[in-house]
């Protein structure tokens, strides 16, 4: 046997440039878009029906003017700029002309569902506008996204048709992504808003605007209503909050807890007694000194303490 022989058959393959790129473009041809899918894009030609996008498809991608944005858009050019480099999320797949139909509200409304969520957790408070009314609230419009607020959650109950048009300042009751839940809150924002202006420690006046068995509901002239747990009222045990308080009388009261993540207060009433259940037997004593009670309660040397200095010449 030869050298010859034992050399491998010599390929006889001729792939030139224009093969290779032609591949290339083949490969980019041949990319799958599927629904559901984010991709990234440039507008490429406005329409009256929407915009064309390259995003490196077989032809332009299409977004529709409805799916441009949330809400209604006038201008294409504003919300989708010439040229700008954007994600949009497919939302049909590819017909015979490998053509795929964009969307970027479906983006913004995913995302506004994700930032109501986290608004919901802090508390934090948000604008609505009015849209409608029903027999049980309002309807309201948030980032394109409807909501509702209920009759009792509302600060006017009655007039409802005056509401429309306006804005309001609100807090997320419910946020449900799933079912497109949107349940809001005017009176909660507001008690959030006025829980911010008061502080621990202090004594404030109140109203009583509700007894349960527990305790008492008070409305403090700054807005806010706290619970004055019946523990709370005197040093004494107390088995009916009914027999020493009553709906619409006037009080003051320690705010010794603010919860903001709850928008809950508690109050006090027995640190402002001298003895327990000085405020059983003469109410109206304890509550008309109560800021120098409150004082003696926080300062108890200075109160039991009768200095004097020796006598000098």
């Amino acid at each position: 046997m030869t050298s010859e022989s034992t050399r491998p058959p010599k390929a006889n393959v001729a792939f030139s440039m224009d093969d290779f790129a032609k591949a290339l473009e083949q490969e980019q041809y041949d990319y799958v878009f599927q629904r559901g899918q984010v991709v990234r894009g440039r507008p490429l030609e406005y329409t009256p029906e929407g915009v064309y996008v390259d995003i490196g498809g077989k032809s332009s991608a299409f977004v529709p003017k409805d799916e441009a944005a949330l809400g209604a858009v006038a201008d294409l050019r504003e919300v989708l700029p010439m040229e700008e480099e954007l994600e949009f999320v497919i939302i049909r797949e590819q017909d015979a002309d490998g053509q795929v139909i964009l969307s970027r509200r479906q983006l913004a409304l995913k995302q506004a569902w994700s930032d109501l969520v986290e608004m919901q957790t802090t508390g934090e408070s948000l604008q609505v506008r009015i849209k409608g009314v029903n027999r049980g609230g309002v309807i309201g419009e948030v980032w394109g996204l409807r909501a509702f607020i209920p009759r009792s959650h509302l600060m006017e109950k009655e007039d409802l048709e005056s509401l429309i048009g306006q804005q309001l300042t609100v807090t997320c009751l419910q946020v449900d992504p799933e079912s497109k839940k949107l349940v809001l809150s005017q009176r909660e924002a507001a008690r959030s808003q006025a829980i911010k202006k008061v502080e621990a420690g202090g004594v404030v006046s109140g109203k009583v605007v509700s007894l349960k068995p527990y305790g008492a509901f008070v409305e403090t002239q700054e807005g806010v209503t706290g619970l004055l747990h019946i523990t709370q009222v005197s040093g004494l045990p107390i088995h009916d909050i009914h027999t020493v308080l009553q709906v619409g009388q006037q009080i003051k009261v320690v705010i010794t807890e603010i919860d903001e993540y709850k928008n809950r207060i508690s109050l006090s009433t027995k640190i402002l007694e001298a003895y327990p259940g000085e405020l059983l037997e003469n109410l109206a004593a304890v509550m008309s000194n109560a800021e120098e009670r409150l004082a003696a309660a926080n300062n108890p040397s200075e109160a039991t303490e009768s200095p004097s200095s020796p006598e000098t010449e």
